[in-house]
């Protein structure tokens, strides 16, 4: 039986527009879903606060103690969108960067490094500022990455997902016991940084989401840069290279915006684990593999994922609350399982 001559030409028009429409579709599904989530942030806590009494809050117009809701809540809420669209879109590259499916902030240990590097700031050097800390858990999420990538690339094969993902966890077991170690003598400290290190977006006012939000910019800005040399990068080394990439360059900035964007997260949140694993491979079965879409998709969904963490973590305990670093690890951990019963890997 042979097809209507037609047929190929609607097939090949249906071909080119239809990821187009499913992008369009997804945006619009991702962005109602935010808005409908930060309105839920805004609204979800201690004491319900409905939408007109945030509009009348907003302006003025209400009692004082649902103005105080809303004016505690909103940085809360821009926080969480923040600080997940910096770790999915830094989780997307970092996959990009070591072409591991395994990779993630956390699981790699760059979230962990960030973390042991703003501890010992704060007990040894007594550091206070809010950009310093940020510089200085840049630089511990710069180092922890740098030696990860080195100790899963030796040996046979280079840095495969499976040597990747156990230099990671070997790492951030060690860097969590340096954490103990430092924090158990320092009872001025200890409190403080037991709680932040769980991950939460509680503590958020508009001066310090003010004080990180260049760094998360720039970071954000490198990496959306990066997203051509990335897909390059896609194809291997050598082919890349034949293409005309600076292959180790295209690699070093993309995961320097990466770093920038889990350092200065981390300042302000503690290290929240798997949001970076479990968004971009979501958005890889919605609108591909092309990085040019999946980074700022990623940076999206990571937005959604935390802050829809945020409002679960204040429902699911009324009247306390649950850290979102605790229900996205719930969330994330299953994912990751799944991942690595897939993965085929060839070499340890």
């Amino acid at each position: 039986m042979t097809l209507p001559r037609t047929a190929p030409a609607a097939s090949g028009v249906d071909v080119v527009r239809r990821p187009r429409r499913l992008r369009a579709l997804w945006l619009a599904v991702a962005l109602g879903t935010l808005v409908a989530l930060c309105v839920a942030s805004v609204s979800i806590g201690s004491r319900q606060v409905a939408l007109d009494d945030i509009l009348a809050a907003l302006g003025g117009g209400t009692d004082g103690f649902d103005q105080a809701a809303v004016a505690t809540r909103i940085p809360r809420t821009l926080l969480a969108v923040l600080a997940g669209a910096a770790l999915g879109l830094a989780g997307a590259v970092m996959q990009g960067v070591t072409r591991n499916p395994l990779a993630d902030p956390g699981i790699l240990g760059v979230n962990m490094g960030a973390t042991l590097a703003v501890v010992c700031g704060l007990a040894f050097v007594g550091v206070s500022s809010a950009t310093a800390t940020i510089w200085i858990a840049i630089a511990g999420a710069g180092a922890a990455a740098v030696f990860v990538y080195v100790v899963g690339s030796l040996g046979r094969g280079g840095a495969t997902p499976l040597k990747l993902a156990l230099a990671g966890a070997a790492t951030t077991a060690a860097l969590a016991s340096f954490i103990s170690a430092v924090v158990l003598p320092r009872n001025d400290i200890a409190g403080n940084v037991r709680s932040w290190q769980i991950g939460g977006v509680g503590g958020a006012t508009s001066d310090s989401i003010a004080v990180v939000l260049p760094f998360l910019i720039a970071g954000t800005a490198i990496c959306l840069l990066s997203a051509r040399s990335l897909n390059s990068l896609a194809l291997g080394d050598e082919l890349a290279a034949g293409l005309g990439e600076r292959v180790a360059v295209a690699r070093a900035a993309a995961a320097l915006g990466a770093v920038v964007l889990c350092g200065a997260s981390t300042a302000l949140t503690g290290p929240i684990g798997f949001v970076g694993l479990v968004v971009p491979h979501l958005f890889r079965l919605l609108v591909g593999i092309d990085h040019r879409w999946l980074l700022p998709f990623s940076a999206l969904g990571g937005a959604v994922l935390l802050v829809a963490a945020d409002v679960i973590g204040r429902v699911v305990a009324r009247p306390s609350e649950v850290d979102v670093g605790i229900i996205t690890a719930l969330i994330g951990a299953p994912v990751f399982i799944a991942i690595v019963r897939r993965q085929k890997v060839r070499e340890l």
